[in-house]
């Protein structure tokens, strides 16, 4: 530990005193220059007289110095701060002194030779510059001896790396102890007076040299590349900052801040299928409307179509509280503006009591089922929750919208419910299942389902995935090199959805010309390029981000179906087709539908895939592998 008292004194001094004992050790430099001067000259023996003899004129040397230094500010200058513009302040002072010297000697004597001043001034600007070297490397060493230093290894040694380490070294709380960077020219070499490392050696380092952090300067490197290091660093149990780029530094960020990923629709590989509802949009027109699921990608773009379409009121039914709030929020104005009532509704497809409440007290006349668990791997992971949502909750809601008399029914479905090899598609397939035997039992209401593929841009998906892996450095994971799938558009999903829902007549699948499928893994290189990084592969090491392979999820196929059956029925729209499938009889459904009772109520997951296996054509629980023929 340093000298508490002298830390102490240093930190109460003001600094108009400090400014003062800078000219007082200035002034005293002056005798012990000159005598230093005199003792170089060719008969050192006569230094000390000769020094006797100028007396007299010190005094009036010492008062122009003083003045000058006080006209130039040098005493002011901080010893931190003692750089080139105060070494040039210093040599004049210099100068100045060594002149008034010559000038008073000239004139009252003793005379010296013209190369004593050169070399007194010469002295006097060493001198002073050391006095303060010395004080600020004595000041530094109480300080750190006083409180804990930071001791930092610097990744980077260019021209960034250089210059931080420079500015580090008068910093009173952190110790640059060493460089390290990737260029093999570098390492070895020693830059400010630290060694250059391997990046291979920084555990080495923290070990031996007690490492606290580790200050990353290459901000010219791509983002991704920047990721890739900090996360190895923070592995080795590392604290991790990272300088700022140009941009940051000259106030550009704003411009930075504006860079955003590319939209979902641009990686379509095909164009954007648009269906202008027309005279579509009469079947939601002032009517009754309610949005299951009203809060998801899908639910919220149906509530702002189904606005669009000017309903008398708009019923937003949603699980999710925040996606309740943030729904309504958006909407609320436009709903204000075109004089449409909005309704939010916070409960669950799976409460028979809340459904059947809600749909009496509204007067609802069309219901656009959204709400689903459809992530495969989670529904997988959780296949009760998972059926009791799709299946019973589909069940609950169209029972009760049967009884109340609603016009219209439309299921979101989708095409993971075509021969399925997981349980979300299985359990979506039961729901398409279930309300195929409702239409075929109801005289009012008209029941419908609308079947697509995957759409871009929804949570969960896998653009909005890659990118996010981009942004955190990478790697962008790819399930199995051959996977495809078929993707649309949100607004493109929700358009066939109201299209279809205004043409059906009960008991119909839609499905829409969603084009060729498209493989993942060239869809992931896709968005790697758009989002201006190169893939770093085999043929390009030095690549910013790489593709991994990390084998297909549980219940996940090699490719998705839109249909059991090649038998696609045309319809008025050129893009949508109606799918002719068979179904299951009320007797199978009602079967199917107490032995999943019985087995969500017994927590069986084995009874309930048994079920799915027995029922649900197709399904086979782990053929993960299964291709469309």
């Amino acid at each position: 530990m340093g000298n508490p008292g002298m830390i102490d004194l240093i930190n109460v001094l003001s600094r108009k005193q400090k400014s003062y004992i800078f000219l007082a050790i200035d002034l005293a430099l002056i005798p012990l220059t000159l005598l230093f001067t005199l003792i170089l000259q060719p008969a050192p023996v006569e230094a000390l007289h000769s020094l006797v003899a100028l007396l007299p004129v010190l005094p009036y040397v010492m008062a122009v110095m003083a003045l000058a230094s006080i006209w130039l500010g040098l005493p002011m200058v901080q010893l931190n701060a003692y750089e080139r513009h105060a070494v040039g302040q210093t040599a004049v002072v210099a100068a100045l002194t060594a002149v008034t010297l010559a000038l008073l000697t000239q004139l009252f004597g003793p005379r010296l030779s013209p190369g004593t001043y050169v070399v007194f001034a010469t002295s006097l600007v060493l001198f002073m510059m050391a006095t303060r070297t010395l004080m600020h490397q004595v000041v530094l060493v109480i300080y750190r001896r006083a409180a804990p230093r930071c001791r930092v290894l610097i990744y980077g040694a260019g021209t960034t790396g250089t210059q931080l380490a420079q500015a580090l070294k008068s910093h009173d709380g952190i110790d640059p102890v060493a460089f390290v960077d990737d260029n093999g020219s570098l390492q070895g070499m020693t830059l400010m007076g630290l060694q250059v490392f391997s990046p291979a050696r920084i555990q080495e380092l923290v070990e031996t040299r007690q490492i606290n952090r580790v200050l990353l300067a290459m901000p010219s490197q791509s983002q991704p590349r920047q990721a890739q290091v900090i996360q190895r660093l923070q592995r080795l149990g590392l604290e991790v900052q990272a300088l700022p780029s140009f941009a940051q530094l000259i106030g550009e960020e704003a411009l930075v801040d504006k860079l955003t990923p590319v939209a979902p629709q641009n990686f379509l590989g095909r164009a954007a299928r648009t269906l202008p509802l027309n005279e579509a949009a009469t079947s939601y027109a002032e009517r009754v409307v309610l949005i299951s699921g009203a809060g998801g990608s899908i639910g919220s773009e149906l509530c702002r179509q189904v606005l669009a379409c000017r309903p008398s009121k708009l019923v937003l039914f949603e699980l999710s509280e925040l996606a309740l709030y943030t729904v309504h929020q958006e909407l609320e104005q436009q709903a204000l503006e075109s004089g449409v009532e909005i309704v939010p509704i916070l409960g669950s497809v799976t409460d028979p009591r809340q459904v059947r409440g809600v749909l009496e007290s509204h007067g609802v006349q069309v219901v656009l089922h959204a709400a689903a668990y459809k992530h495969v791997p989670l529904v997988e992971a959780n296949p009760l929750p998972g059926l009791a949502n799709n299946v019973f909750g589909t069940q609950n809601l169209a029972q009760a919208a049967a009884q109340a008399g609603v016009e219209r029914f439309i299921l979101i479905s989708s095409d993971k419910a075509v021969r399925p090899t997981n349980v979300m598609g299985a359990s979506k397939r039961m729901a398409e299942l279930l309300l195929q035997d409702l239409a075929q039992r109801s005289t009012g209401t008209i029941f419908t389902m609308v079947r697509f593929g995957n759409v871009l841009g929804s949570s969960g998906s896998v653009v909005p995935l890659f990118q996010d892996q981009i942004s955190r450095g990478g790697p962008v994971t790819v399930t199995d090199p051959r996977v495809k799938r078929y993707f649309m558009t949100i607004s493109e999903a929700v358009q066939l959805v109201l299209q279809a829902g205004a043409e059906a007549l009960g008991g119909e699948v839609f499905v829409l010309d969603m084009g060729d499928a498209v493989p993942i893994l060239q869809l992931a290189r896709q968005v790697i390029e758009s989002a201006g990084y190169t893939l770093r592969d085999a043929d390009n090491p030095e690549g910013d981000i790489e593709i991994q392979i990390i084998g297909l999820r549980p219940g996940e196929k090699l490719e998705e179906e839109l249909t059991l059956t090649d038998e696609l029925i045309t319809t008025r729209h050129a893009k949508i087709f109606c799918a002719r499938e068979s179904a299951l009889s009320e007797i199978e459904v009602a079967t199917f539908i107490r032995g999943l009772r019985a087995a969500l109520a017994a927590g069986d997951e084995a009874a309930a895939r048994r079920l799915l296996d027995r029922w649900v054509e197709g399904y086979g629980h782990g053929d993960t592998d299964r291709k469309s023929s």
